[in-house]
């Protein structure tokens, strides 16, 4: 097995995984399939796009023994493709230790024996109301399994997934992850029990949880996220790094007469139009699918349900391509509270998101600025670093300059020609050009990527604004105070260069110029 990075942006990345069945492009979405209740035929699921699937061996053992092992998990999921099996930790933690026995090794030696590409050896899961005992307990039995069966996985060629476990207490998670880091013979790594948080939409925890593993885990392996099956959360979890994903959603959604999209799920007899032209809803209205006998309708809803979930993933392969990734979860965001919470916390990781995205791309794209949230884009966070770290004034005056977001490069701006020839900013001068989202700008810099490259609004939120200014102060107090003079370019047709852009902590101390 090898993982091969392609591209990548924010902490996201498009890699290829190798198996011993195959090659998955990453991020990938492996459908969750019962070979004994196949409401998608696995033949369906292929033409739809998916070229893996995951399934429990767990349910495969106990329905078939030792036949398994003679048919192969291929010939009993009646898929080509790369097939994944869990070892029966859902079962674990929907129904408890005392209805399901699961012993470590010998689901290790079945999941060998049946040929899974991908396998789970047998976590304990923990579940997000687990007390803190609870949920420590489940992490070290993890890892204790983890190291005991360690002799079983090593030298095969399936792919072995490690757990990482802790749940809400992200303490417990740090530790999960550290330590399963230490361990030698897994190719990949997931995180374990995000099913119940997802289902009470607690996406905000999740990508606490996600973050905290993720800053522990070899950047060089992939990372799976069980039960990711809503697209609503699919660009935010890639953007931290997620891998794969893998949820019965599709179908569990379908017998609910459920209907996914990338903005929510709807129930179809509350539905006058389908908001889609796959292959389902280009043929049939809500009401003439609702007249259809139950099985029927579940079965087209949940291939509905998959087309939306793969054209989710290759629209974040094509935001991660462009370098538009950012901008897709700011507008997923905007779809329903609970990712726009989501968000809130995934901007409280920017520096390190900042420190995992590429620096220089061969096709960049000029950024779209909308929000507050737009502010904790890497590129600003990386922009605002060197500002703070390398750059340093050189010469005896310093001019800050309003910079027109509708008319650059800055340099060129009538707004800056005006300051020229009043003789306001001279060959002498180190010119700063301001404005929100970037704050500061030298003039050295203007024409280069990305501070000509980009769309802001006219009338940008005030808490970027606010930022700009505390950013002048500190500027000043930290790089300028009685070192050099300093003139501050105003300009009353820009609603945020206006005179009442100097701090009360700067009155009287620079020189303040009106331009317009």
């Amino acid at each position: 097995m090898s993982f091969e990075i392609r591209d990548k942006e924010l902490a996201g990345r498009i890699g290829r995984l190798y198996t011993k069945n195959g090659v998955i492009e990453t991020p990938a979405f492996f459908p969750v399939i019962n070979p004994f209740r196949q409401d998608v035929p696995s033949q369906k699921i292929w033409e739809i796009g998916f070229r893996q699937i995951i399934t429990n061996s767990y349910i495969i053992k106990q329905r078939l023994g030792d036949e398994a092992k003679a048919l192969g998990v291929h010939k009993i999921a009646s898929f080509n493709g790369v097939v994944m099996t869990d070892s029966g930790a859902y079962q674990l933690l929907m129904y408890g230790g005392e209805r399901v026995s699961i012993d470590p090794v010998e689901i290790v030696e079945f999941q060998k024996a049946i040929g899974s590409d991908i396998a789970v050896i047998a976590d304990i899961p923990t579940r997000d109301d687990a007390p803190y005992e609870e949920a420590e307990e489940s992490v070290r039995e993890t890892l204790r399994r983890a190291e005991k069966v360690i002799p079983y996985i090593q030298d095969t060629d399936t792919l072995w997934v490690l757990p990482i476990q802790g749940g809400v207490h992200t303490e417990l998670v740090d530790l999960s992850s550290r330590k399963a880091a230490e361990l030698e013979g897994y190719g990949m790594y997931a995180i374990g029990s995000p099913v119940t948080v997802l289902e009470k939409y607690g996406f905000w925890r999740i990508v606490r949880m996600v973050a905290t593993a993720k800053k522990n885990l070899p950047p060089d392996k992939p990372v799976h996220l069980f039960g990711g099956g809503h697209p609503l959360i699919i660009p935010i979890m890639v953007g931290l790094g997620i891998d794969s994903f893998d949820s019965a959603s599709y179908v569990l959604y379908a017998r609910e007469g459920r209907y996914i999209t990338e903005h929510g799920t709807y129930r179809v007899n509350e539905m006058e139009y389908f908001p889609c032209e796959c292959e389902v809803c280009s043929k049939y209205t809500p009401k003439e699918l609702l007249q259809l006998d139950k099985r029927e309708r579940t079965r087209l809803l949940a291939i509905h349900n998959l087309h939306v979930i793969n054209r989710e993933i290759k629209r974040v392969k094509e935001a991660i391509k462009e370098g538009r990734l950012w901008e897709l979860i700011e507008e997923r965001a905007r779809t329903h509270p609970s990712v726009r919470e989501a968000l809130n916390e995934f901007i409280q990781y920017s520096r390190w998101i900042e420190s995992l995205d590429m620096r220089v791309r061969g096709r960049a794209r000029g950024m779209f600025l909308f929000e507050t949230t737009s502010y904790y884009r890497p590129e600003l966070v990386r922009h605002r670093n060197y500002l703070n770290r390398r750059y340093t004034v050189s010469r005896k005056r310093v001019v800050f300059v309003p910079a027109d977001p509708e008319e650059k490069p800055f340099r060129t701006s009538s707004l800056y020609r005006r300051a020229v020839e009043k003789g306001v900013v001279g060959d002498g001068d180190e010119v700063i050009f301001y404005l929100p989202f970037f704050d500061l700008v030298p003039k050295d810099l203007d024409q280069t990527y990305p501070y000509a490259q980009f769309e802001m609004p006219k009338n940008p939120p005030v808490e970027v604004v606010m930022e700009m200014l505390n950013r002048i102060t500190d500027f000043y107090e930290a790089k300028l105070k009685g070192r050099v003079d300093v003139v501050l370019v105003v300009c009353k047709d820009i609603p945020w260069a206006e005179k009442e852009v100097i701090g009360p902590s700067l009155k009287g101390k620079i020189k303040v110029v009106e331009v317009c």
